[in-house]
C-alpha cells in the first residue's frame, strides 16, 4: 500500500518539486497539494491522507495553525504531519511541535531523509533533522518557564537509555543498533515512555528529555 501524502507550500516551485520527488518513490503517492494552510486543512479533511508535509510560513493560515487543527491535542484522529522549513531555529518550529507535528526537516534535507521522515510519520514514529535536533530542542527547553511534567511511574534504566538517542533524533533502527536490541523492543520501550510521560509521540519525548537535562 502506498503512503498517501498531502503537500502544502505557498511557493509553486517548491510545491512542485516536493510533489515530483515524493511521487518518484515507489511507495509514496501525493494525493493533493495546497498553496496555503486553509486549503491544506480543507484538502486533508476531504482526502484523508496518511501524512501531511507542511511548510510553516504560508498565507491565510500558517502551517502551525493548520497542524493544530489537524493534529492538535483535541483532535480525535490526528493527521501525522511533518513540518518542512528553510529556518533551522525558526521560533515557529517550536509552535509547530507543540501543535502536534510529527517531525521537522529543512528544505535542503535531501530525498533520502525526506522519504525517511514520511515513512516514520506513517508508521506512527517521528523524525527531526539530525543536524538541528539538539540545537532546536535545547533552545525549546531553555525557553520553558513551567517545570517539566513528572512521569506517572519511574522510568526504567533501559527506558532512560532509549530516551537519550530519541532526543538526538535517532530512528528506531539506529537506536536498536546502538543498544543491541530489536526494533520491536525499541517500540515497546517508546510506548511505555509515552504512557508514563503522557506524550503523544517521540517528538514530545525528545522535548521532555531536553527539558529535564537528559540530553
Amino acid at each position: 500500500m502506498s503512503i498517501r501524502v498531502l503537500v502544502a507550500d505557498d511557493q509553486p516551485i517548491v510545491r512542485t518539486g516536493l510533489t515530483m520527488l515524493l511521487d518518484a518513490q515507489p511507495d509514496i503517492d501525493v494525493v493533493g497539494a495546497a498553496a496555503d494552510g486553509r486549503e491544506a486543512v480543507r484538502l486533508a479533511l476531504r482526502l484523508r491522507p496518511d501524512v501531511g508535509l507542511f511548510d510553516i510560513r504560508m498565507p491565510l493560515m500558517d502551517g502551525i495553525e493548520a497542524t493544530r487543527r489537524l493534529a492538535g491535542p483535541d483532535v480525535p484522529d490526528p493527521l501525522p504531519i511533518v513540518v518542512i522549513t528553510t529556518f533551522d531555529l525558526d521560533e515557529y518550529v517550536h509552535g509547530a511541535l507543540r501543535a502536534g507535528a510529527r517531525g521537522f526537516l529543512l528544505k535542503d534535507a535531501g530525498p533520502a531523509l525526506l522519504t525517511q521522515a514520511i515513512h516514520a510519520a506513517a508508521d506512527g514514529d517521528a523524525l527531526i533533522a539530525p543536524s538541528v535536533t539538539v540545537r532546536l530542542l535545547a533552545a525549546f527547553a531553555h525557553g520553558q518557564t513551567s517545570p517539566p511534567r513528572q512521569p506517572v511511574e519511574p522510568l526504567t534504566a533501559r527506558e532512560e537509555e532509549v530516551l537519550v538517542p530519541v532526543a538526538r533524533g535517532r530512528t528506531n533502527d539506529e537506536i536498536a543498533g546502538e543498544l543491541y536490541i530489536t526494533q520491536s523492543t525499541v517500540k515497546a520501550h517508546l510506548a511505555s515512555l509515552m504512557r508514563k510521560l503522557g506524550a503523544r509521540n517521540r517528538v514530545e519525548l525528545a522535548m521532555w528529555a531536553h527539558e529535564t537535562g537528559r540530553a
